[in-house]
């Protein structure tokens, strides 16, 4: 027994002496967590993005037209835009059959509905009406039923009748009407395009020399005197360009009003599931549609898989490329797209030297101290000062005081009217350049900082001056980390909107910040922006429902802009790290 209690008394003795290790000192856990955090917030941006990517990309996806026969007798057509389940109201309850009370009240109270898009709002005065399941008394698709996209009061729904020429039909309702409509359909747009440009460019350019012809009058009287000789012969001379400009406006009016005339010769007649007539204008309710009012038509139920590809296709081209309409719920986004893009160009051009300057003077030139340590204690506490105060900033001091000085020395002649004092492209892209240099700023200074030291020494070696060494050493070897901060200031300044929506960013901008008019850059204009078309559509339009889909739609147009404009910087990034692989940092 004494021989068995002696390694029991070693193994107990060596044991005591083993030091203990607390799990959390050896770093696993943290390890764990941080690696499920990285987890957690990669899959909430994944979901994200695969949210706005399947919302966005089926909302050009025509939609099958459903004929929807209600208990009471009252008929519905229409797309079926979603479904849900709702508990039914008690009172409402009691007003069904015992059939159906007895049915819902097997699924505890709940019952399913779908929202059905109806269009037809000059009509009903509402775009989706719930249908609950329980009212349905019957259901179909009719072949006949076609979706009409109009200019004005959205999207019609109805059977079409007859194509009609000075109010003669042409072809009655089948398909040589689906046949005819296609050739005189492809006409009235053409004849719409012309009208539009006419108006745009020829009626846009007489306009902007009416307003020429005024200021220069208007200059004259206030540099030289009203009534005096220069004032004088300004008005003579605007006199006869005055002449001269409403002759040239006479005669494309007259081109216009000719055109016009022919256009108004063709309509449809389109009529509601009712019977109830589809007019051109509320006003005038026993007109049929204009065929040129009308964007596109196709008979929902009666096209395969390669016509409602191209109908998809189409409306994707029309988001990209044309002018929104309906308060910005249908049609395309193209001002917005020019204006987010031109903004973060001007931005990037403007933050870029500005931000690069100031990281060269605080770790080249600056003497190290504690004005220097403040300076970079305020511009790291400038990136945590929120948006809109950058926004109330720029508002006063770009817009107006030092717009307003514009003003006052250089356009004196359009005043009381502002034109840069007021919110502008330019203006914008100033204020979210102040929002985002403090990134690059920071950026810059620790690309810098990673220049190794050896290398500024040769160069001052071989006799190079510190503006030298700068120049062609430090700055080509920085120049991958000044991109990283500029792309994310890019990333940062292209998704900003509070300081938008106060410096120049409206609903609808008539005009872009570039056109064919001297000096082609408007940079006083205001302007359009994905984000805040965004916010617009989503919150500020007439009907959610509608505006929707062109939410997740225009989030999915910004982001791929977005990473547009990032992948570009990245590839920059990299030919700049290939080319200085020597200083990869």
């Amino acid at each position: 027994m004494s021989e068995s209690r002696v390694p029991l008394q070693t193994a107990t003795k060596r044991t005591r002496g083993v030091r203990s290790i607390s799990i959390s000192a050896r770093g696993e856990p943290f390890v764990w967590l941080t690696g499920g955090g990285l987890a957690i917030a990669t899959a909430m941006i994944v979901s994200l993005l695969v949210l706005v990517l399947f919302n966005g990309a089926r909302t050009f996806w025509p939609k099958p037209i459903v004929e929807v026969t209600l208990v009471d007798g009252t008929k519905l057509m229409g797309e079926v835009t979603r479904s849900e389940r709702f508990r039914v109201d008690p009172a409402v309850l009691e007003q069904l059959s015992t059939v159906v009370r007895e049915a819902i009240a097997e699924e505890d109270g709940w019952a399913t509905r779908r929202l059905v898009r109806v269009g037809n709002y000059d009509l009903y005065g509402e775009d989706f009406v719930w249908v609950p399941s329980f009212e349905i008394a019957g259901e179909s698709t009719p072949a006949d039923a076609w979706m009409i996209e109009r200019r004005e009061w959205g999207p019609a729904i109805g059977r079409p009748v007859a194509l009609l020429l000075d109010g003669e039909p042409l072809s009655e309702s089948g398909a040589s009407l689906a046949t005819q409509f296609r050739g005189a359909h492809g006409s009235a747009l053409a004849r719409y395009r012309q009208i539009r440009s006419l108006e745009k460019n020829d009626i846009g350019d007489i306009n902007h020399e009416m307003e020429k012809v005024r200021l220069s009058v208007r200059r004259a009287a206030i540099e030289h005197g009203d009534g005096s000789a220069q004032h004088q012969a300004a008005a003579l001379e605007a006199s006869n360009g005055e002449e001269r400009l409403d002759d040239a406006y006479r005669l494309v009016q007259i081109h216009i009003d000719a055109i016009r005339e022919e256009d108004e010769k063709f309509r449809i007649e389109v009529r509601d599931v009712s019977g109830r007539l589809i007019s051109d204008k509320p006003s005038d309710p026993d007109t049929p549609l204009l065929l040129s009012h009308v964007v596109r038509a196709y008979p929902a139920n009666a096209i395969g898989p390669l016509d409602r590809l191209h109908i998809y296709i189409d409306r994707w081209v029309e988001f990209l490329t044309a002018e929104p309409r309906e308060a910005n719920t249908e049609g395309g986004v193209w001002p917005a797209i020019f204006g987010t893009f031109m903004m973060t160009v001007i931005m990037s051009l403007v933050v870029a030297p500005f931000g690069v300057v100031t990281a060269l003077y605080l770790r080249e030139y600056a003497k190290q101290g504690a004005v220097v340590s403040a300076v970079r204690i305020a511009v790291n506490n400038l990136a945590g000062v929120p948006s809109i105060v950058f926004g109330v900033f720029g508002l006063g001091f770009f817009c107006y005081v030092f717009g307003a000085r514009i003003d006052q020395l250089f356009y004196p002649e359009k005043l009381p009217a502002p034109t840069y004092g007021t919110g502008g492209i330019l203006w914008a892209s100033l204020t979210l350049a102040l929002l985002t240099v403090p990134v690059v700023i920071v950026a810059t200074e620790e690309a810098l900082a990673a220049v190794p030291r050896s290398m500024r020494e040769g160069s001052f070696a071989c006799g190079a001056s510190r503006w030298q060494t700068i120049w062609r050493i430090v700055l080509p070897k920085a120049t991958p980390g000044i991109m990283t901060g500029l792309i994310l200031a890019m990333a940062r300044g292209a998704g900003e909107v509070a300081p938008l929506m106060i410096t120049g960013v409206v609903k609808l901008a008539p005009e872009l910040p570039f056109d064919r008019h001297f000096p082609w850059a408007h940079l006083e204009r205001s302007f359009m922006h994905l984000g805040f078309h965004i916010y617009d559509v989503g919150f500020q339009s007439r009907n959610s429902e509608a505006g929707k889909p062109m939410v997740f739609t225009t989030t999915l147009l910004l982001i791929a802009l977005i990473a547009m404009l990032n992948f570009t910087a990245i590839r920059l990034r990299n030919r700049l790290k290939k080319r200085y692989r020597s200083a990869d940092f």
